[in-house]
């Protein structure tokens, strides 16, 4: 049995690594931003904390409710795609601000915590996008959700050399999944999609730290 704690769970691939976790006898502690979302994970069997990603002082008051705990595994998932942009087009003030609060800020507000909430040698699995990479980019759709995520990837490689030797932390694209973000028309399915995750992680090293990988343990360029 493991100790478990997903950032980002009501719903899509957060509510499924707390199903699969669950199922598989670990102790999962998960969060969500509303009442909805925690009774949707408490449901799921794990132990449900309230957490706005974007709001500073459930940040730090987030930290408060979790010290003490020695997590083996930390999933970061929460985030947001925001306009479904094709090409250049601007986004606005609004809409920048709350996909790089969301994706971006939020990571940096909570991976010093998280850090410190892990058991000797635990991993931090940051959900990331291979639309973040540079070297595998193709267009230029949805150029703010891949300006967040490239963002994203550069935070947690500072994260894994702040770490060194510590923790293992690694950037992970999950492929194009089948969830309320990903649509009903993307390639792989759900479960799929969390149970590679889950292997991907569950083999990691220190070795591993700083790593962009795909759900199936892939290497990927930045």
């Amino acid at each position: 049995m493991a100790d478990v704690l997903v950032i980002g769970a009501s719903r899509g691939i957060g509510a499924e690594l707390v199903r699969q976790h669950h199922a598989a006898g670990d102790r999962v502690v998960a969060t969500a931003r509303d009442d909805a979302g925690l009774a949707r994970t408490a449901a799921l069997g794990a132990t449900a904390l309230r957490l706005d990603v974007t709001d500073s002082a459930g940040a730090a008051d987030f930290g408060r409710r979790i010290d003490g705990e020695a997590f083996h595994t930390v999933w970061f998932v929460a985030g947001v795609y925001g306009p479904r942009t094709t090409g250049l087009q601007p986004p606005t003030e609004a809409e920048f601000d709350a996909v790089m609060h969301t994706n971006v800020l939020a990571a940096m507000r909570l991976l010093p915590t998280l850090a410190q909430a892990l058991a000797p040698v635990g991993r931090i699995a940051v959900l990331s996008s291979r639309m973040g990479s540079m070297g595998l980019r193709s267009n230029a759709n949805g150029w703010l959700y891949r300006a967040s995520k490239a963002a994203l990837n550069s935070v947690v490689t500072d994260a894994s050399l702040a770490l060194d030797g510590r923790a293992v932390c690694v950037a992970l694209h999950p492929g194009w999944v089948r969830t309320d973000m990903g649509g009903e028309g993307a390639d792989l399915a759900v479960e799929r999609s969390v149970a590679e995750l889950r292997a991907t992680v569950a083999g990691l090293t220190l070795a591993d730290s700083g790593s962009f990988l795909n759900h199936d343990g892939q290497h990927l360029d930045w």
